[in-house]
């Protein structure tokens, strides 16, 4: 859906009515079933009075009785039809509104970049898909059943009233600014308070999100107590900010109720004065104040619409936010090239995360990777590698300089076939739920027997697979907890080996591993990657001593490049590392 944040409420009123799609008939066709409703039950006390005044207390005899009885129940008949329809009407729209809304976000998200992402929490997403979307789908279900039954019933029962009795009907002309005035109250006030709670419900989901993620980090440092101090906060928070934003509607709906209830003592009062004058009949005061109750129950299903929308402005809002979202990394529109090679090629590139006039992460970069060369990548914490390596594949954008990968700059290939051509393997990659086969054939769809068997004994995973009861049809559970972490990265290996890459990186990939399986590793990489480019970024130096170069990097700069005794003659930095790393054991 193309953004048009810019058009403002208009706009936001235009996405939803597109997002309806196939449900748009049911949406147009249950305004008029509710039509055919409201009329019946207008005529319905109407009908009523005739049969008190003219057929029991006017000697109209049986036969006008049951006639007029008849017509009522014929009405109530057709009235209960027509609801019925338009329910059910009402509420495919609606929730084809939900599902449609839910998709159409889902699929904007997979189009963000990283720093879309960024942009946006994780716990915020979640709740502008969950609670946002549902509070959307229940105002439109109240305005597509009551948006425009209660204002027909209202303008309706309040002519048929004022046709009954024009001095009765004053009563609730003088109460109408009282009315007015507590609706329109409630409208503006309700907004930001509205806001100022969905925030909290971000933050509360953000809390949950993240302890649920760390729960085994949080019992280890015994912690638990710690993060039910800060989740009681956020509850606490969210506790005072609903109840701030209802505390408008405790004081507002009592306000309504008064008014009315105080309107139909005053009708009982007076009409009841008028039928012992003889200025009105009795029938006539019953379907008065069955108008009364008409007009009773469209002014508080009003004052409930009036409240959605309140509500549902603040999330239409929210989801508008998602939907106008430009994807900071754009692609190309037509076809696209696949890569031929995997050279790659910095030339004086630089990288912020905040953007232009922000700290530089990588300063100046230029450096020239031949194709089918194994690159090691080394350095401290916060020195960039992992950032280095996320411009290849274009989770980000170079903030400035240019990125050739295979002889063309990353932006003439579209994410599609460039991504293809790039395998990458995180730290802390992810496992979905399914089975072993399912998460490897993600790398390859088509991969045979033979090809997943291949890439998991080059990944050091098929014995352990082998001594699952199931093997490959293992289940996985969410985020592959089931798992150990050097099984885990051993799997995602195995996954990006199948998709059989131009270009291949592992970032800090087997971390959790020990040296002996890490040195199989490396050798069956090199056997299954023969021509791929390989990117290693590793924490030890035996990890690298294998490579064709290493890279040394600090501080978001090139420090050194060259081979394990190279950089050992010449660079202070990966000197340093190495010696570390010997004195403590891990330089094997």
């Amino acid at each position: 859906m193309p953004p048009c944040a810019a058009e403002g409420r208009n706009c936001m009123l235009k996405q939803l009515y597109t997002l309806l799609g196939e449900y748009r008939r049911d949406a147009l066709l249950a305004p008029f079933l509710i039509f055919g409703e409201v009329l019946m039950e207008l005529f319905i006390p109407y009908v009523m009075a005739g049969l008190i005044d003219q057929g029991v207390l006017g000697g109209g005899g049986i036969s006008y009785t049951v006639k007029m009885g008849g017509l009522m129940i014929l009405m109530a008949l057709a009235a209960l039809i027509f609801g019925a329809l338009a329910g059910r009407l009402a509420s495919r729209a609606c929730t084809g509104l939900a599902a449609n809304l839910r998709i159409s976000l889902f699929d904007r998200v997979m189009d963000f970049s990283f720093s879309n992402v960024d942009h946006f929490s994780s716990a915020s997403l979640i709740t502008r898909l969950t609670s946002d979307v549902t509070n959307v789908q229940n105002a439109f279900l109240m305005i597509l059943r009551m948006g425009l039954r209660a204002p027909i019933l209202l303008a309706g029962a309040a002519s048929m009233a004022v046709l009954i009795s024009r001095r009765l009907s004053l009563i609730f002309l003088a109460a109408l600014p009282i009315l007015a005035a507590a609706i329109i109250t409630m409208m503006k006030n309700g907004y930001p308070r509205f806001q100022q709670m969905l925030r909290r419900v971000d933050a509360m989901n953000a809390s949950v999100q993240e302890n649920l993620t760390g729960i085994r980090v949080v019992k280890a440092y015994v912690r638990e107590e710690h993060e039910t101090e800060k989740f009681t906060e956020n509850a606490e928070a969210l506790r005072k900010a609903q109840f701030f934003a209802e505390r408008l509607i405790l004081l507002t709906l009592p306000i309504l109720q008064l008014t009315i209830s105080g309107c139909i003592v005053a009708v009982v009062w007076f009409g009841g004065n008028l039928v012992i004058a003889g200025g009105l009949e009795l029938g006539q005061l019953s379907a008065f104040l069955s108008y009364v109750s008409q007009i009773l129950m469209s002014l508080m299903f009003l004052s409930m619409i009036f409240l959605l929308c309140v509500l549902s402005r603040a999330s239409v809002t929210r989801i508008q936010e998602v939907l106008a979202e430009t994807p900071s990394i754009q692609d190309i529109l037509g076809p696209s090239s696949e890569l031929t090679d995997g050279s790659i090629e910095f030339i004086d590139a630089s990288f912020s995360y905040g953007g232009p006039g922000d700290n530089l992460t990588l300063e100046h970069i230029s450096l020239s990777i031949r194709s089918g060369e194994m690159i090691g990548i080394i350095g401290g914490t916060g020195s960039a590698k992992s950032t280095l390596v996320q411009l290849i594949p274009r989770l980000y954008d170079l903030s400035d300089g240019q990125l050739l990968v295979g002889g063309r700059p990353v932006q003439e290939y579209s994410l599609d076939a460039l991504r293809k051509g790039i395998s990458m393997v995180l730290q802390k990659n992810t496992l979905f739920s399914g089975t072993i086969r399912e998460n490897l054939l993600w790398g390859n769809p088509s991969a045979t027997q033979q090809e997943l068997e291949n890439a998991c004994r080059a990944a050091q995973a098929k014995e352990f697979i082998d001594a699952l009861p199931d093997g490959l049809e293992t289940h996985v559970e969410q985020g592959g907890a089931n798992f150990s972490g050097g099984q885990k990265q051993r799997l995602c290996i195995a996954r990006a080996l199948l998709n059989r890459p131009k270009i291949m990186i592992l970032d800090d990939s087997t971390s959790a591993v020990d040296t002996a399986t890490d040195a199989r590793i490396r050798e069956g990489l090199r056997r299954e990657l023969h021509g791929t480019t390989v990117l290693l970024i590793a924490q030890r130096i035996g990890s690298l001593r294998g490579a064709d170069r290493i890279i040394v990097m600090e501080n978001g700069m090139i420090s050194g490049i060259g081979t394990h005794e190279e950089l050992l003659a010449s660079n202070p930095i990966y000197r340093e590392i190495a010696e570390s790393q010997q004195k403590g054991g891990m330089a094997t």
